[in-house]
């Protein structure tokens, strides 16, 4: 009776362990709450439950408002997010101010963040045209590279990694003749500052990611993994002509230490939970894990 009951106690705690090691294989890779943001603001609890059954295992989140990411106070966010065995990566903080900095910094911390983001420039120096859909800055870069030198600092000084995500207007010349990424790249300090380089922005600009990586390397800590159709919209991963391959090839040299996946919009009746689980696939077939 007793070896009966031992090997039952026996087979229960290898299927537990197959069970744990499954659901650990499962989880991988990371994508932002951007693509979903119409569905986290209906039902972000339930929406987060679908990403962590897709299999991701960390998110970027870029809804803060009042003090909360989703409604809900940092520890109570960060608390949900590991009852998913999701992880809290990185925060776009467009609303970031020198005067507001440190509130954002002390909630980004408490919520289990690891880098704090500049989603574009921040103060008023963004432009965004709905007609032409077109992106663009007002302001000098030497502005702007002070700005975002003084909250990276406050970053750094609580233990937060800051990081600036680009578009394609940052890596055309500007009325001045300078290009706004490189410019960046070379008067922020990587001690306090460094990338989010988005992969589809690169290639819409007609620049080629790995000839960043090679001039700077070490500087791009997260990627932006999304797509490029063949009318140059955005597109789930492996459904396009961006060669992702090549690209990964360079992760070493790039400094990538993680990779998001985003589409910012959809179309031809695609749904957005459906496109991070298309991405999901394709991110497989280019080496991702």
């Amino acid at each position: 009776m007793k070896n009966v009951r031992f090997f039952r106690l026996l087979s229960l705690s290898f299927l537990l362990l197959m069970n744990l090691t499954v659901f650990s294989q499962k989880k991988w890779g990371g994508m932002t709450l951007y693509t979903v943001r119409n569905e986290m603001g209906k039902d972000p609890k339930n929406t987060l439950k679908q990403i962590a059954d897709l299999g991701y295992k960390y998110i970027e989140a870029v809804d803060y408002k009042d003090g909360k990411f989703y409604g809900m106070a940092p520890d109570e966010f960060k608390s949900y997010l590991k009852s998913l065995g999701l992880q809290p990566i990185s925060v776009h903080m467009g609303s970031m101010t020198i005067d507001n900095a440190d509130k954002l910094i002390a909630d980004v911390k408490a919520a289990g963040f690891k880098y704090f983001v500049a989603p574009v420039p921040p103060m008023g120096m963004f432009k965004f045209d709905p007609k032409t859909r077109s992106l663009a800055m007002e302001g000098t870069v030497e502005k702007l590279t002070d700005i975002l030198n003084t909250i990276a600092k406050k970053a750094h000084a609580a233990g937060l990694e800051f990081l600036y995500h680009n578009h394609d207007f940052e890596l055309k010349p500007n009325k001045d003749g300078v290009v706004v990424l490189d410019y960046l790249l070379e008067h922020l300090d990587p001690k306090y500052a460094n990338f989010q380089m988005d992969l589809y922005w690169v290639t819409k600009a007609g620049v080629d990611p790995v000839a960043y990586f090679q001039k700077y390397p070490g500087r791009f800590k997260i990627w932006h993994v999304k797509d490029m159709d063949s009318q140059e919209r955005f597109a789930p991963v492996g459904q396009g002509k961006i060669d992702f391959k090549r690209i990964l090839a360079n992760k070493k040299l790039s400094g990538m230490k993680y990779y998001i996946v985003e589409q910012d919009m959809t179309f031809d009746g695609l749904q957005p939970m459906e496109a991070i689980k298309i991405s999901k696939e394709g991110l497989k077939k280019f080496g991702f894990n």
